[in-house]
């Protein structure tokens, strides 16, 4: 198993969203380092949704990895903003695995806190100039922060 973190803004998918759905298709990511972060989920890892570009960036809740990532469906969609021509059903550029909810923060872990963490402080996403929208999250992470926010 592993372990992730997938970026949003709250504006446009929050944690409540995905309460809200139950699950969703990760679509829409055009950044290649990133694509093939979501090309490596698979089935039952673990995510956390962190939300970005608001007021208190940070994890908000946690959810499961329960398809293996298939090709984006945006992407071959002409009247998406994430439409993509390059990439065809038979040779796809973008993917996108489904995500269910599992988990809603009482309060979240603000990246403040995880950078001022003695044990956090060396996550991806608490690195100065880390600005993907996917990134792996380290097991022994993942854990300790599950046991803070339980």
């Amino acid at each position: 198993m592993n372990y992730w973190l997938l970026k949003t803004e709250p504006t446009s998918y929050s944690i409540e969203d995905l309460q809200k759905e139950k699950k969703t298709t990760w679509t829409g990511v055009r950044n290649y380092q990133a694509r093939n972060f979501l090309r490596d989920m698979k089935k039952g890892d673990k995510v956390f949704v962190y939300h970005s570009s608001c007021e208190i960036p940070g994890l908000f809740g946690v959810g499961e990895v329960v398809t293996d990532a298939l090709p984006d469906p945006t992407a071959f969609d002409k009247k998406d903003s994430h439409f993509e021509p390059k990439s065809t059903k038979e040779n796809p550029i973008w993917f996108a695995p489904t995500i269910s909810f599992g988990k809603k923060f009482s309060e979240p872990l603000t990246l403040f806190q995880i950078k001022a963490d003695a044990e956090l402080k060396n996550m991806m996403v608490a690195q100065q100039g880390s600005r993907l929208s996917v990134m792996p999250v380290e097991k022994e992470h993942f854990q300790k922060i599950m046991k803070t926010l339980g």
